[in-house]
């Protein structure tokens, strides 16, 4: 096939770096990956560099390899590329481009100072997790590296910034380094003259350039081409011999880069107004495009879609964590009695039993923190399992617990959303590792949001999937066609989906486990202080 007709979507996610490539019908044609953990280094969640760089290259390896054996042929060239990663977070670097602090990724909870202070500034929430509250918390700390910064920006925005040598980033990704004007597409001026009485910085200076959807956010560079393929096959155009171009560019476009909770509203379809997705796998959270402004919430963040809209975002730092490790447990437990058990079986058969256990469990009870958690109020997390003396021990109530204990959180946040601010849903859909198993997790969120959810036949591809597609928005939209109708007309014209309504046993059995989630929390806050 012809390569310069496919786009490349790469998502640096929290336990994989996929690659996702599309053809011009955007379906996946190939993909490939690597797996990858964040580390707590001195009280910090964090990526080392090196894991950064090995990654990506890793996982193009693994695409160019998958091209290969179903396309037969070599990955020379793609019609555009998009990068997207975790959202948030905090990579510093000065005037020569050297990294000035550990990268502090979305899972820290370490700026609870500077995100009281600048909500309470600006009159809107901000996050821990966000990049300005880590700038913030690090001028509060007097660390010394601050007076170099010369570019602030996100992991999406530095590997963008070394495939293109632009430093810019998608309105969606910059909305969670700091507050954006949806009317103006670009970061709020009224805030940025307030951070700079605060503190005398010039955040337009070290901040990226805020970019919609379809916009040009640069081409790829030879040195760009070679970030990624250290081979030199890939995107050096005919005539070239590599390493003798002097950073011309290889003319491959570029699009905007975005955040996961962008790519994962692309791939769902859910950028119109009134509509939403939840995205479940290391981390949880729901988006929802609203009508208008909400009133400030700690529990909610106002974000954006990569077209620029308001979304109200409910995210939670703990998701399948949890879940993840009582499965390898339980792999652990069928090497031992000799029983070979994938974990892909493992997975499935451990989720399904599931939809067996007693609505609310049975009397069994968890919480799945593995670090802190924003919307109850935690700093640090301490995974819990707890239950009565009379509890139903049973294997599906456990993992029935285990599934309800990750949506909690997520639920006490959307509580809010639809109750004390009435914003209304018209389609909810849902995507991640948490959605692969059929009917299993989806029935589990709508038991927690009390109303159907729709999973699409591509909810597995997930954020690389959706990076895909803004890429090709970015060469094959037609002049004045917007994001939603693109998406619409283009991408999920005929796309299938399943639509799955949980029962009123279902609802009433997860607002039981909810009630007594929400009285036993002090359990977890004695765990912080009693357990180091």
């Amino acid at each position: 096939m012809d390569l310069k007709k496919t786009a490349l979507g790469i998502e640096l996610g929290s336990t994989r770096i996929k690659a996702v490539l599309i053809d011009e019908k955007n379906i996946p044609i190939a993909s490939g990956d690597f797996e990858w953990e964040n580390q707590l280094k001195d009280g910090i969640w964090t990526y080392p560099m090196e894991k950064v760089h090995e990654g990506i290259r890793a996982c193009f390896a693994r695409l160019k390899e998958d091209v290969r054996e179903k396309l037969g042929e070599e990955l020379k060239t793609v019609g555009a590329i998009g990068i997207s990663g975790m959202m948030h977070g905090y990579l510093p670097f000065d005037k020569d481009g050297n990294q000035l602090a550990e990268f502090r990724t979305w899972r820290n909870t370490i700026t609870g100072p500077a995100a009281e202070k600048l909500s309470g500034l600006f009159r809107f929430n901000i996050p821990q997790r966000w990049s300005i509250a880590h700038l913030y918390q690090a001028i509060l700390n007097g660390e010394e590296h601050v007076k170099d910064i010369d570019y602030l920006t996100t992991l999406a925005g530095y590997i963008h910034w070394q495939l293109t040598g632009e430093k810019v980033m998608g309105v969606g990704e910059a909305s969670g380094m700091f507050p954006i004007d949806s009317e103006k597409i670009d970061y709020d001026q009224r805030m940025i003259g307030q951070f700079k009485e605060l503190t005398g910085i010039d955040l337009r200076r070290i901040l990226p350039k805020v970019l919609a959807a379809g916009e040009d956010a640069g081409t790829l560079t030879e040195a760009g081409a070679r970030f990624l393929d250290p081979t030199g096959s890939f995107g050096i155009p005919d005539g070239w011999e590599a390493g003798t171009a002097d950073g011309q560019t290889t003319g491959i476009p570029v699009a905007p880069c975005e955040g996961d909770a962008g790519t994962g509203m692309t791939a769902t379809n859910s950028v119109r107004v009134r509509t939403g997705n939840v995205s479940a796998g290391t981390s949880d959270f729901a988006m929802i495009v609203t009508e208008g402004p909400l009133g400030v919430h700690r529990e909610i963040d106002m974000v954006t879609t990569p077209d620029g809209s308001p979304v109200a975002m409910v995210h939670c730092n703990n998701c399948t964590s949890d879940i993840n490790a009582w499965v390898n447990l339980f792999g652990e437990f069928c090497e031992l009695m000799g029983i070979e058990a994938g974990k892909g079986e493992l997975f499935t058969k451990l989720f399904k039993i599931a939809l067996e256990g007693d609505a609310d469990c049975g009397g069994l009870l968890s919480y799945n923190y593995f670090s802190g958690e924003g919307v109850t109020d935690l700093d640090e997390g301490r995974p819990i399992f707890a239950r009565t003396p009379n509890a139903k021990f049973s294997l599906a109530n456990f993992m029935r617990m285990h599934l309800l204990s990750a949506l909690a959180t997520l639920k006490i946040g959307m509580d809010i959303l639809t109750g004390t601010e009435k914003v209304g849903i018209d389609k909810l859909y849902g995507h991640g590792g948490f959605f692969k198993t059929p009917e299993v997790g989806q029935r589990m969120l709508s038991a927690a949001v009390a109303s159907p959810v729709s999973v699409m036949e591509t909810a597995g591809e997930g954020g690389p999937y959706g990076m895909a597609i803004l890429a090709g928005y970015r060469i094959w939209k037609e002049e004045g066609e917007s994001l939603p109708d693109y998406l619409d007309r283009r991408v999920f014209k005929d796309a299938k989906s399943v639509e799955l309504m949980a029962s009123k046993e279902d609802i009433e059995g997860f607002d039981r486990f909810l009630d007594q989630y929400k009285k036993a929390l002090p359990m977890e806050v004695c765990a912080l202080k009693v357990m180091k």
